[in-house]
C-alpha cells in the first residue's frame, strides 16, 4: 500500500496560509487648527455719500447765515409767496350832508346786551325751518342838551347883583351807536331748508334785523339808567364854572319840563 506522501515534505502543497496583514485603522484626521480670521475692514463711505453730506452741511451753513443776518435786519424779510392778499377797491367817500351842531353832550353810557332772536314757522319742525341767532351787542348812548333852541329870554343877567339865570330845554337822548369791534355773534342755528337756501343766496336783511333790535334794547335800557339826571348835573356844573370865571357870583340853571 502506497504510503501517502508526507504533507510536510510535499512540494505540491503550499505553505500554510499566512494571516492577512492587519489593515491599519484610519484615525480621524485631526481638524486643522482654526486660524484667527483677519479683522474685516471698516466700511468705506462712497464718494456720492460724501458729496451729499458736504452739500447738506454747506446748505445748513447758508440757512443759518441768512437767518442770522435777517435777525439783525441786514437782509430784507422774504414773505410767503402764497400768503393771503387783501385788495381794497372801495369807492371814494361821498359827502352827503353837513350841519352845525350846538348841542352839549353832558353824559353818555356804554351798554351791553345779549340778543337771542329766533324765527320759525308754525306747525313746521325747527330742524327743517328755523333761524336762531345769539348776538352780543355793545353800544354807547349819548345824553345832550340842545343850546341851539334856546329862547330869547332863556338867559337873564343881573349885573348889579352879579347873578345869572339860565333856562334850558330838558336833556335829550340819542340813538345807540353800536361798537362793531365789541359786538359779535356767539352762535347761529339754522334749519335744513335754511341751510339750503343760504347756500344759493345771502340775506343781509337778517343781520340788519339783529342790529336794529340790539339798538332798540340798548336805547330802552339807557332811558331807565338815569343818564338824564347825570346830564342835568354835568350841565349845571359846566355853566356855573363858566359864569363864575366871568365874575358872576350866583348862577342858577333850570330845565324846562319835557
Amino acid at each position: 500500500m502506497a504510503k501517502s506522501p508526507d504533507a510536510s515534505t510535499s512540494t505540491d502543497v503550499g505553505e500554510p496560509t499566512r494571516e492577512y496583514p492587519a489593515v491599519p485603522t484610519e484615525q480621524p484626521a485631526a481638524p486643522p487648527e482654526t486660524a484667527s480670521a483677519p479683522p474685516e475692514p471698516a466700511p468705506r463711505v462712497s464718494g456720492f455719500a460724501r458729496l451729499l453730506i458736504f452739500t447738506f452741511f454747506v446748505f445748513a451753513l447758508m440757512v443759518a447765515a441768512c437767518l442770522g443776518l435777517r435777525a439783525v435786519n441786514v437782509l430784507p424779510s422774504f414773505d410767503n409767496p402764497f400768503s393771503d392778499k387783501t385788495t381794497d377797491r372801495s369807492q371814494p367817500v361821498l359827502l352827503q350832508s353837513m350841519r352845525d351842531l350846538s348841542r352839549y353832550v353832558a353824559a353818555d353810557g356804554t351798554f351791553q346786551v345779549i340778543v337771542d332772536l329766533q324765527e320759525n314757522k308754525e306747525n313746521i319742525p325747527d330742524f327743517l325751518v328755523n333761524r336762531r341767532t345769539l348776538f352780543v351787542g355793545s353800544g354807547t348812548v349819548e345824553e345832550y342838551v340842545e343850546f341851539g333852541s334856546l329862547a330869547d329870554d332863556a338867559l337873564t343877567i343881573d349885573n348889579d347883583k352879579n347873578t345869572v339865570t339860565i333856562t334850558l330845554p330838558p336833556p335829550q337822548q340819542g340813538t345807540a351807536n353800536l361798537d362793531m369791534q365789541k359786538s359779535y355773534v356767539v352762535a347761529e342755528e339754522r334749519g335744513l331748508f335754511n341751510r339750503i337756501g343760504d347756500a344759493f343766496r345771502s340775506d343781509p336783511g337778517k343781520q340788519q334785523q339783529v342790529y336794529a333790535l340790539t339798538q332798540q334794547r340798548i336805547t330802552e335800557a339807557a332811558r331807565a339808567s338815569g343818564l338824564d339826571a347825570r346830564a342835568k348835573q354835568n350841565t349845571e356844573r359846566m355853566l356855573e364854572s363858566l359864569f363864575t370865571r366871568l365874575g358872576y357870583q350866583t348862577v342858577t340853571v333850570t330845565f324846562d319840563t319835557p
